[in-house]
């Protein structure tokens, strides 16, 4: 019900992208990431809030993995145990 699920993780030299399935329950069905090392270069949602997506992925842009997990894990979206915030910090603990 919160985890992701890993669907695709693809390695070009430094860059690596990988997509997951969100869980069930946030708005989200998807989260597409492209990092290059350990610093996060892009974050694509599908489905959500779009502006509340758009506005997560424009500020994780640039950011290292370990603190984007840090400062999103555990977010909570009324009362659901989770959030798309959350989504992508368990989604960045697999990679």
């Amino acid at each position: 019900m919160f985890d992701v699920t890993l669907l695709s993780d693809t390695r070009e030299g430094d860059l690596r992208k990988a997509s997951f399935l969100t869980g069930d329950a946030v708005c989200s069905r998807q989260i597409d990431i492209e990092l290059e090392g350990d610093t996060l270069r892009s974050v694509h949602y599908t489905g959500g809030c779009h502006g509340n997506t758009q506005g997560i992925a424009a500020l994780v842009r640039g950011m290292k993995k370990d603190e984007v997990i840090a400062r999103l894990g555990g977010i909570d979206c009324k009362g659901r145990g989770t959030s798309c915030p959350d989504q992508l910090a368990r989604a960045l603990k697999l990679l």
